[in-house]
């Protein structure tokens, strides 16, 4: 069985081994989030639209890595956890 602990604003959940569970945000595991993602995967995951996910690039906000001849968009994982406050480790 789980036990939820709280210590300042940092909710971790234990499962009964004293191991701590994943990190999820919005439903999605932060541990299994590729080290690049699509534009679609990061505004599933921000809950924001594509257009908005573009616009901050263009901005500067959130910087993309443009692949291929057409110039698709890609996402570094780390600048998104930055984005939501999450440390890496």
């Amino acid at each position: 069985m789980d036990q939820q602990t709280t210590t300042q604003d940092n909710p971790v959940t234990q499962n009964t081994t004293g191991v701590s569970s994943p990190k999820k945000v919005n439903g999605l595991s932060i541990d299994n989030l590729p080290d690049l993602l699509t534009v679609g995967e990061v505004a599933d995951l921000l809950r924001v639209s594509k257009l908005t996910i573009k616009r901050w690039g263009k901005r500067g906000k959130l910087p993309a890595i443009r692949i291929n001849a057409r110039g698709d968009r890609r996402y570094r994982k780390e600048a998104i956890l930055w984005l939501l406050g999450i440390q890496t480790d």
